[in-house]
C-alpha cells in the first residue's frame, strides 16, 4: 500500500501547453495533465486501454472515423491500439488511467508530447 500527494509529484513539463504528473503501479498508471487552451495531443496509439476523466474543461479526441468533446465530470475509455489525438478546447485537467503501465513514458519515449503540432 502506498498513499500519494499529487504535491509530492514531479510537475514535468511536455510543452509551453501541456505538463504531466505520473504515478505508476505494476500494472496499471495514472497520470494527470494540465492542458491549456488549444494544446494539441498529436496522434498516437499504444497497446495499454486508457480512461481518461476530465476533471474541469473540455478535451476533444480525435478518431479517424469520428470526433468525441468529453467535458469535466465525464470519462471516455479508449481501447488498446486505437489511434487518436486530442486537443484542449478550453484550459483543461485530466485524469488518464493507463493499463498495462506506458513503459514509452517511463522510457522518456513520449516525443510525441513534448512538441506542440
Amino acid at each position: 500500500m502506498k498513499v500519494v500527494d499529487w504535491a509530492h509529484v514531479e510537475v514535468v513539463r511536455m510543452n509551453e501547453k501541456i505538463t504531466r504528473q505520473l504515478i505508476a503501479g505494476e500494472q496499471a498508471m495514472l497520470a494527470r495533465f494540465f492542458m491549456a487552451k488549444g494544446a494539441v495531443v498529436p496522434e498516437h496509439q499504444h497497446e495499454s486501454e486508457q480512461f481518461s476523466q476530465i476533471l474541469s474543461g473540455q478535451l476533444k479526441f480525435v478518431f479517424r472515423d469520428c470526433e468525441i468533446v468529453v467535458r469535466g465530470g465525464e470519462v471516455l475509455y479508449i481501447p488498446s491500439g486505437v489511434p487518436h489525438a486530442a486537443e484542449a478546447l478550453s484550459d483543461t485537467v485530466a485524469m488518464d488511467v493507463f493499463s498495462p503501465i506506458r513503459k514509452d513514458w517511463l522510457a522518456g519515449e513520449d516525443a510525441y508530447l513534448r512538441g506542440q503540432a
